[in-house]
């Protein structure tokens, strides 16, 4: 499968980025570099694709395994090293999940294969070394 984005630059480190799903994202760097808050910053978009990519595979998995989610949160806390490159070290994902017929269980094994088998923005974070970590809360009535 084949994807592709364009990413046009406006000024100093301020860039619109275009999908081919025909979305658009402002992206602006820090201030250091002449970025003016334009913008998110690209490596808090590694960490909004890593949640969110999380959280589609968990609330699919539930889907599919007959539990009507009703909530599906997910808070991402990352450690980048402080040398150049700036890499993260450390990704923590805590997700908070709600829903008709969901127990500890069947939230933990979505979590386990998004994880290990589906999300492959967190995937390729771990196979580049990343130490990535999760964690829930199951929210009842």
């Amino acid at each position: 499968m084949n994807m592709h984005v364009d990413v046009h630059w406006h000024e100093a480190v301020h860039f619109t980025a275009s999908a081919d799903s025909g979305h658009r994202i402002e992206i602006d760097g820090p201030p250091d570099l002449g970025g003016i808050n334009a913008g998110t910053r690209p490596m808090e978009l590694m960490l909004m694709s890593i949640g969110s990519c999380a959280a589609t595979d968990v609330a699919h998995i539930l889907t599919k395994g007959r539990v009507k989610v009703q909530r599906c949160n997910v808070s991402v806390d990352a450690h980048r090293a402080l040398e150049e490159p700036q890499v993260f070290t450390a990704i923590h994902l805590r997700f908070s999940v709600a829903g008709d017929g969901l127990t500890e269980r069947k939230l933990a094994r979505a979590i386990e294969l998004s994880a290990e088998k589906y999300c492959s923005a967190s995937i390729l974070m771990q196979r580049a070394g990343v130490d990535l970590t999760h964690e829930f809360e199951l929210i009842t009535a």
